[in-house]
């Protein structure tokens, strides 16, 4: 699979107004590996972007912390987050609480890293009036996101049939990205993340697709270690 698919789809921004929003300075993306860096030039020239890769390698930090700059600056309207129920292991209809309190714990890798660069109150706010959104997959049908940027984790958990119904909910100005290790699939029948890659790569979309490996791991040493562990005894 290769790397990134080097197309460039420009589009302008719609600048948004808010007010009294909280104006807490983010602290700038800056890549710590060269596919970072790639993955960064793609999200600022498209409005659809595939990351895939191992954990640890920064795809969620990368994604949420350009969403933060975007939001702060006034650039999109909304932040969506949302993933295929499978991953939690439950089905969210069994789980106790509000729709809110049901998604807010799969949310919380990305929720921590637009706390750390918006802050907690600003993050608060937006979850209550709506601009910072848990969606969860299955109530996406019939929706449209316009000036918004969509994240989508566990990608490798969502079916064709449901990615071709995620992918055309994107509007105007919007941006979504596509998290996901094809490797970790829970899937019991072939997911939809090789199949769609597989469609984009036949028909040249412009989509890039940036595919991390072990060695682009930064959370830790040790990490590193245990992905290559559960790699070698396919895991």
């Amino acid at each position: 699979m290769d790397n990134v698919i080097p197309v460039k789809q420009r589009r302008t921004r719609r600048k948004t107004n808010y007010k009294n929003a909280e104006q807490k300075n983010t602290s700038g993306l800056l890549p710590r590996t060269g596919k970072q860096k790639l993955f960064i030039d793609a999200l600022k020239e498209n409005s659809q972007v595939f990351v895939l890769g191992p954990a640890g390698t920064g795809k969620t930090y990368v994604t949420a912390t350009f969403a933060a700059d975007l939001y702060i600056t006034k650039k999109i309207d909304k932040i969506v987050i949302t993933r295929p129920h499978v991953a939690v292991g439950k089905d969210l209809g069994y789980l106790p609480g509000s729709l809110e309190e049901k998604t807010y714990p799969w949310a919380l890798p990305v929720l921590d890293v637009l706390e750390k660069h918006l802050g907690k109150g600003s993050v608060d706010t937006g979850v209550k009036n709506g601009n910072i959104e848990m969606a969860p997959l299955a109530l996406m049908r019939g929706r449209s996101f316009d000036n918004s940027f969509i994240i989508v984790d566990e990608t490798q958990n969502i079916t064709t049939h449901e990615l071709k119904m995620l992918l055309t909910r994107v509007g105007e100005n919007s941006t979504i990205v596509l998290n996901g290790d094809v490797q970790q699939s829970d899937l019991k029948e072939a997911d939809g993340l090789s199949k769609v890659i597989h469609l984009a790569k036949k028909y040249m979309l412009p989509v890039p697709i940036i595919e991390f490996g072990v060695d682009d791991i930064v959370r830790s040493d040790i990490c590193a270690e245990w992905v290559k562990v559960f790699m070698k005894e396919n895991l």
